[in-house]
């Protein structure tokens, strides 16, 4: 009790201390960038462009140890070649000591509404996994169901094509991916499987790491920015998993995935809402557990809805957005054979508190987590959560 009043004090004393100057985030959903279409669209003067976005956390769960982590620090470089042709790639370094290529590919405009893309990209699917710099979304964390089910940071190596079409107010994106990897020999004789009940598909990104293919995957996503304030998305993602070579021919060794997802979001005057559903039905999940000794479910599930308030004046430079979300997920949301499903992967997060923004690109943030699922006597310990967000 004396963490959550000591969340509330926090959270009203960084409203008090709230300043005033120009307007300059933008609370329309239809003119939100994510970190390399910023880098896209920019008219810079040279050539090199450079940028960067990072968070640093404090996780205090109820009755245990808390843990400061600079949980990701990113480095953004873009470079243009000419009027048409593009380079972007992000390198992020993971609590102080992972290092990953999150992005890196080559972009070439064929005209108003035509572009071509090639190489280590993001998978468009829901929100967060595209737009997930600290200061485009509250919470101090990302939502739960876009760790276990999209999984993000979702990226793959790929081609495609994206682009606008204003005359009927939609965005499209389709690319071809490697997709998840799900199996490899053990080198002794047996078959690991990377693809878990608890975490879903999350275990089988490859990330650009000497992926391995056997067969390509789908990926498309349509918005619409018709309405004034309004974005909605589709996206979809089709395919089957990758095994290595010394398994794939193995009765299970790969598996069917099929997932679709829907996601909203509004702003009006200081009032901003958003919302997802993202389905993924995985088919031979059954053959899968039997190769592996896994308890892989057959489907995965999950949505949450989420309303903000700005408490300070509407054209304020600074902005302190009250706001709560509801969600729930759902990695075992049905199974195939005699696997039993797991009520411990059915859950439900409340979370609640204030982003305050001090300035453009930074961030900061608190809220507390009301966590549970359909265990009874379920250990799954409530959070308090502190952090700070930086994008330039």
């Amino acid at each position: 009790m004396k963490r959550i009043s000591l969340l509330f004090v926090l959270l009203l004393a960084t409203g008090v201390f709230a300043q005033t100057a120009n307007d300059s985030i933008t609370l329309d959903p239809q003119k939100q960038l994510n970190a390399a279409q910023r880098l896209l669209s920019g008219n810079y003067a040279s050539a090199v462009t450079v940028g960067a976005y990072g968070e640093m956390l404090y996780n205090q769960p109820e009755g245990d140890n808390g843990e400061l982590d600079v949980q990701r620090l990113v480095l953004l470089l873009g470079y243009r070649f000419n009027d048409r042709a593009q380079f972007v790639t992000e390198i992020e370094f993971e609590h102080v000591e992972e290092v990953y290529i999150e992005q890196a590919f080559v972009n070439y405009n064929l005209g108003n509404s035509v572009n071509l893309r090639g190489g280590l990209m993001l998978v468009p699917m829901g929100i967060i996994n595209e737009y997930h710099e600290p200061t485009t979304f509250n919470g101090t964390e990302r939502p739960a169901m876009d760790n276990v089910i999209v999984p993000t940071t979702w990226r793959e190596l790929g081609v495609g094509v994206f682009g606008r079409v204003n005359d009927l107010s939609l965005g499209y994106q389709a690319y071809i991916f490697n997709g998840f990897k799900s199996t490899q020999a053990d080198g002794e004789g047996g078959v690991n499987g990377v693809l878990q009940g608890s975490s879903g598909l999350r275990g089988g990104r490859q990330k650009g790491i000497q992926s391995t293919i056997d067969s390509p995957t789908l990926s498309a996503k349509l918005d619409y920015y018709g309405i004034p304030g309004l974005r909605l998305g589709l996206s979809g993602y089709f395919g089957k998993t990758q095994a290595t070579d010394d398994v794939e021919e193995l009765t299970g060794a790969n598996i069917g995935v099929s997932m679709v997802g829907l996601d909203a979001r509004y702003a009006y005057g200081n009032f901003t809402a958003r919302g997802q559903f993202i389905y993924a039905s995985l088919s031979d999940t059954e053959d899968y557990n039997a190769l592996t000794g896994s308890n892989l479910g057959s489907a995965l599930q999950g949505w949450y809805v989420e309303g903000a308030f700005n408490l300070l004046p509407a054209g304020n430079e600074q902005k302190l957005f009250a706001f709560a979300r509801y969600e729930k997920y759902d990695t075992h949301a049905d199974t195939a054979g005699t696997l039993v499903r797991n009520n411990a992967y059915n859950k439900t997060d409340v979370t609640t508190g204030l982003t305050y923004h001090l300035a453009p690109g930074v961030v900061l943030k608190g809220d507390y987590q009301f966590r549970s699922d359909k265990v009874d006597n379920s250990d799954r310990q409530n959070v308090l959560n502190f952090g700070i967000g930086v994008w330039f």
